[in-house]
């Protein structure tokens, strides 16, 4: 009685986690009910499968020594990667590319269509410089050599001194307290503490330009020698300005400059059509294999495709719940790991079967086919759980997406094929007779 009570309340569950995976119907329901904050997102498809943008760039590692390239490309990747999350962008791709001499970098963002707009949440991040005065007689003698025509690209009021904002560890949004203007503080690590204090010292009653990109935003005035490693950026910007500036230090100076190769859209299109295709190679895969079990095992077959329909809704929901990605080489995860869930139930019914083949009760069979099927799914599940490890940890972001659904599906597919399959054939408590001989395939 217990196990039937238990396999109906599985079932309701079951049912109320597969409505939880339509989230058309969902969302209805929780509008209806006046609970719009329990409403629930589509599930997050990659670039493959929603569209997107496809974004290459180069590095210019002309400036590099060559045992600094492989470092350097690793924190450029590291960087751009911060900035495209701190977007949100659903499970970016980044990753770096070598093509002869060149190093190159792709980046994909899925759900991202205004190519324009990508390439300005890539941007390059802002190349923060502190400069100083020139003395008077080399400013002049500039000026002199711009009059004809000469030195036209040099900076005849400052010159650049070693301090940028690679030496920058954190950047916040501050109010001044008298005039309520937001102002950018700036915190250097102890080398660019070093060095600003150097600087400060060495230009009290000066000033010292304070450039963005190339631009000049602030010209303090130094009044002393400033410790501490601490600085702050007044403007004429506003508060939003000034905190897109923040965000934009924050994310990380770029250990190389960038230049923009090549872009391109991943039209919706394509996407939803790779999507059908995938999901319908699920459905036919997944229709496949329920004929080949009620052919094959017949009743206990029928409790493994409900069993089997249980888990393909429960890993979904765990999708969505973590906001997993999708991509085609996830999808074919999870499509792989249902595979190696019917695997297990196979194993499992074929151990009853030699039970009771060997004349034992159809109860005691069903507990010892467990018993004895148990180690063999363990040890198999394992190594390909040791295997989705591997590929996610040193996969590029696609095998990544791969693993990460295998793994998942795996261990869905542990619980479902030991706890939903034995719980749905205890529930049945069917007697012994031909009949059931003939259901059980024996």
């Amino acid at each position: 009685m217990k196990a039937r009570i238990l396999a109906i309340i599985i079932l309701l569950v079951g049912m109320a986690v597969g409505f939880f995976d339509l989230p058309q119907y969902y969302n209805k329901l929780a509008d209806k009910i006046h609970a719009p904050h329990l409403s629930v997102r589509q599930f997050r498809l990659g670039l493959d499968l929603q569209g997107g943008t496809h974004l290459v760039y180069r590095a210019d590692i002309s400036s590099l020594p060559p045992g600094q390239v492989a470092e350097s490309m690793q924190g450029l990747r590291d960087v751009i990667e911060r900035r495209v999350n701190a977007f949100g962008v659903a499970e970016p791709l980044v990753q770096i590319n070598r093509v002869g001499s060149d190093q190159r970098l792709i980046v994909e963002l899925a759900g991202v269509y205004d190519i324009n707009q990508a390439i300005q949440l890539i941007g390059e991040t802002p190349f923060l410089q502190f400069k100083t005065e020139r003395p008077e007689v080399e400013r002049d003698a500039i000026l002199e050599a711009q009059k004809n025509n000469q030195r036209l690209n040099e900076d005849a009021y400052y010159i650049a001194t070693d301090l940028t904002g690679k030496y920058l560890q954190r950047a916040e949004l501050v109010f001044d307290q008298n005039s309520f203007s937001p102002t950018v503080s700036i915190v250097f690590n102890d080398e660019g503490g070093k060095l600003f204090e150097t600087l400060t010292a060495q230009n009290v009653g000066k000033p010292i330009a304070i450039y963005l990109d190339g631009l000049p935003i602030s010209t303090p005035m130094v009044r002393e020698k400033i410790s501490g490693g601490s600085a702050q950026i007044t403007g004429d910007f506003t508060a939003d300005e000034a905190r897109q500036l923040v965000q934009r230090f924050n994310s990380g100076a770029l250990p190389v400059p960038i230049s923009l190769l090549s872009q391109q859209r991943v039209e919706a299109s394509l996407g939803r059509v790779e999507f059908e295709r995938s999901l319908a190679a699920g459905m036919y895969g997944l229709l496949a294999v329920a004929l080949f079990m009620l052919f094959w095992y017949r009743l206990p077959g029928f409790v493994a495709v409900v069993a089997l329909l249980l888990y393909a809704i429960l890993t979904l929901a765990v999708f969505k719940l973590f906001s997993i990605t999708l991509t085609a080489a996830g999808m074919a995860g999870f499509i792989l790991s249902i595979g190696m869930a019917v695997d297990a139930n196979i194993l499992i019914f074929e151990r009853f079967k030699e039970e009771m083949r060997a004349g034992r009760p159809l109860g005691g069979s069903i507990d010892e086919g467990f018993a004895r099927a148990w180690l063999s799914i363990r040890d198999s599940n394992v190594s390909s759980l040791i295997t989705s490890v591997i590929l996610f940890w040193f996969g590029t972001s696609l095998i990544k997406g791969f693993a990460l659904t295998l793994g998942i599906g795996i261990l869905v597919s542990m619980f479902s094929a030991i706890t939903l399959t034995r719980t749905f054939l205890r529930a049945l408590n069917l007697r012994e007779s031909r009949a059931v001989k003939f259901l059980f395939g024996v």
